[in-house]
């Protein structure tokens, strides 16, 4: 669900649907003051706050009832399926739900000039050794690690990719160090 005219700041905001949701029933997960949690019946409902998005799930019953209290209360609009969210595609499907990072993987290869790059099947080297190679052109620290940051966000939903962004990771490239 998304939430339409925010002229207020979003503390005042936040403070007004964080007060809202408690009046509700709902318990603040002590890990993330944007989880909300009701179990009522031992059927769940789950609300997460993201700037003015909400995020619904549970059982589908309580999830229709919260939605109307929140629709009475807030100038909302409810989306229903979730598309996108935070680089995320979500693909709700009968037998599951499943993400990727299409859209982001191709942002990621255009901003960093990668588009041309040849894939391999596997990340990278088992074992490899980073060395300084002084016939190639230097490699921009702040590029180098704004490209790993990007990569260790794909890890979300490419596990396969893990050790080689954590290795990468690693070494930063510390322009005041050999390497």
């Amino acid at each position: 669900m998304a939430l339409y005219g925010l002229k207020q700041a979003p503390r005042v905001w936040y403070a007004r649907m964080d007060a809202y949701l408690q009046r509700l029933g709902f318990k603040k997960s002590t890990t993330n003051p944007n989880l909300y949690i009701k179990v009522e019946n031992d059927e769940p409902v789950i609300i997460l706050l993201y700037v003015d998005v909400l995020l619904v799930t549970g059982d589908e019953g309580r999830i229709q009832e919260c939605k109307k209290l929140l629709v009475a209360e807030f100038d909302m609009k409810d989306r229903v399926l979730m598309r996108y969210y935070l680089g995320l595609e979500v693909r709700q499907e009968l037998n599951g739900i499943s993400l990727g990072q299409g859209k982001y993987v191709i942002e990621l290869l255009k901003r960093f000039d990668m588009m041309e790059c040849k894939p391999l099947t596997t990340s990278m080297i088992t074992n490899l050794k980073m060395l300084r190679n002084y016939e190639s052109s230097p490699v921009d620290p702040t590029k180098y690690r704004q490209l790993i940051s990007s990569s260790m966000y794909l890890v979300n939903t490419r596990p396969d990719i893990c050790s080689a962004v954590n290795v990468l990771s690693q070494s930063q490239m510390d322009p005041r160090h050999d390497h």
